[in-house]
This record gives C-alpha cells, structure tokens and sequence, in this order.
C-alpha cells in the first residue's frame, strides 16, 4: 500500500428538509387548518481515528465527502426524516485543518477520538408552524438551511513512542528490523526507505513501545532536499528520539562529528522544538572498528557537543547491543505518560 500523509479533501453536510404547506382536508372537517410538517435536519460529518489505518491514500481516490439530506416535510404534521451523519475513518495521528481560514481544528489521536467537520443545514419549518389567531391559514413554509461545506487539509503525524533519527545508511532500517517486526527494505545504497514504517517492539509479554523509521535526512533537508524533511513531521509526536552515527561511514566527509553537527543544524532550522527533544547516540556498526577507534569517535562526539544523554554502541547487522538498548529505553518510557 503506497504511504500518503498529506492529502485535501471536501466535506459538505447534508441540507435541510424543506417545510410543508398542508391543509388538513377531511370529511366533515371543512376548516381542518395548516397540516405541514417541518423538514428533517441535513447530516453532519465527523472524523474518527479508526484502529489499523496507517495511510491517508484512500482519500486521494474518494476526496468528496457528504452527508445525507434531511427529508423535506409533509402533510399530516408529518415531519421529514433527518439526514444521515457521515462518519469518516482517518488513521490515529490525523491533524486536521481548514484550508481556506487556516484554522487548525484538533488532533484525533487515539481509537475513537471523534471531531465535527462540517454540521448539517437546520430544517425549514411547515405552515403550521406559522398559524395564529390572526392567520389562521398560512401559506408560508420555509426551506431547510445548507449544510456546511469545509474544504480540509489532513496531515498523517505517526504516533510513535521512539524516532529513529540518522544520515542515509546509518543503519535505522536493520535496527527496526532486528527489534521488530516491521521489515523495511534494507540495501548498501542510500535511501532504501522512502518511507516512514513502525514497529511495535516487544520487551516482555507485557511491555512494548512503538519505534518509528523515517528516510535519512541529509543537508539540505529543511531547504527541501532529500526525502528525511518530508517525513520529519512523524518523529513529532515522539517520546525519545534514537540519533544513529554510523562509526565507519563511506564517505569521509560523513564523519560522526559533522554527521551529527549537520542533522542538528538541519532539526534546529526546521523545528526548533523537535531539535530540543531527548536525543540518544546510538553508535551503529561497532563490529566493523577496532576498540580504540570507536572509543576515539565516542569521546569526539561527547566532547564536542557536550553530549548529556545515554550512548550506545550496537551493531544493527548482527545484533549486538541491543537488548541493553530496548531495555534502557522502556525503562525510560514507562515512568512518563502515554501520548
């Protein structure tokens, strides 16, 4: 299934039944008077985080959205049945906006949260409504009001409680994979993931946390290059970012000293609030230098930026390293509260 996580959509509530002008017309009643029942009210549309919806690509083949009409009134007093609500299923994680006031109207979050997007038109009134002592046979109805019609942005930010942040080829897709289920495409080239995946990762039978992996973000990205700026938004709603260094990269310019710097630089342009997030250094691919060139590339990295938080050497590839780490970092989850 292809990932989307920016679409627009149109959502319109139903409009409101007209009112009825009737006369109540039976035998040996000659004067039976107004009869005219009221419409029924238009349908509202509603926005629901719905459970086992990871995309917004739906929507990009059914962008339309309405409620039903309410029923227009009759005769007999009879009042017309009110529109159906429409209920739209969204992934958790889903912001929503309105596009043409820029208004942001709320977060749906976990299962079930519900929001009104677009209300459904009030009922015209029949002419009995409008009988008095001195009118005593109105011809006068109104017609039901239009339903709301929003056009709305929805923005798919991934609720995940650990983002895994790092250079292409750093090694965030073998990590995911070894610690989860999730199995993102992993090659010796750059940006093998074009796509954020999340996995659930299982500490005990009774413990797990949710780890999300975004493309690499290279320099540039918050001027747009590369694919890591696009998908920043889904390390947001984070808990603990996992910041991977690889130890031994290919190109020398790549160092962890300037690869960590870069990422830094390119967060704090583009989110000062995400560059300020709990950051851990995950040293990756340990096994391939010797004890001494991995303790030299840790102290430059603490060293040069007063690094307060954990570190971790693993190697991704064949494992070690990381039951420490998935230990360590439920061990930090669980005294916070859940998002």
């Amino acid at each position: 299934m292809k990932f989307v996580d920016e679409v627009e959509i149109t959502v319109e509530g139903g409009d409101g039944g007209n009112g009825c002008v009737g006369f109540r017309r039976e035998k040996y009643i000659p004067l039976g008077g107004p009869d005219g029942g009221d419409g029924g009210d238009g349908g509202s549309v509603y926005l629901m985080a719905a459970e086992n919806m990871n995309t917004l690509v739906d929507f990009r083949f059914h962008a339309i959205h309405r409620a039903g009409r309410g029923q227009n009134g009759t005769g007999g007093n009879c009042t017309g049945k009110s529109g159906e609500d429409l209920l739209v299923r969204v992934p958790g994680g889903t912001r929503v906006s309105d596009l043409d006031t820029g208004e942001q109207l709320g977060d749906l979050l976990v299962e079930g949260d519900r929001l009104l997007v677009a209300r459904g038109g009030f009922h015209g009134l029949g002419n009995t409504r409008f009988k008095s002592s001195t009118n005593r046979a109105p011809r006068q109805a109104t017609k039901g009001k239009p339903g709301e019609k929003r056009r709305l942005g929805l923005e798919l930010k991934l609720i995940a409680d650990v983002g895994l942040l790092g250079m292409p080829n750093a090694g965030k897709s073998s990590l995911i994979r070894q610690v989860s289920a999730a199995r993102p495409k992993v090659a010796n080239y750059p940006f093998t993931t074009v796509h954020p995946n999340l996995g659930v990762v299982r500490v005990d039978d009774l413990r797990s946390f949710v780890m999300a992996d975004i493309p690499g973000v290279i320099e540039g990205a918050s001027r747009g290059l590369g694919l890591g700026l696009k998908f920043l938004r889904h390390l947001s709603r984070t808990r603990l970012l996992l910041h991977l260094i690889d130890v031994l990269p290919a190109d020398e310019s790549l160092e962890p000293v300037n690869a960590v710097r870069m990422i830094i630089a390119e967060l704090e342009t583009w989110n000062p609030e995400l560059a300020n997030k709990p950051r851990w250094l995950v040293l990756n691919k340990v096994d391939l230098v010797s004890g001494d060139e991995l303790q030299r590339v840790e102290h430059s990295l603490t060293e040069e930026f007063g690094w307060e938080w954990p570190v971790f050497r693993i190697s991704a590839l064949r494992g070690d390293g990381l039951r420490d780490l998935v230990f360590a970092i439920m061990e930090y989850l669980e005294p916070q509260k859940v998002i």
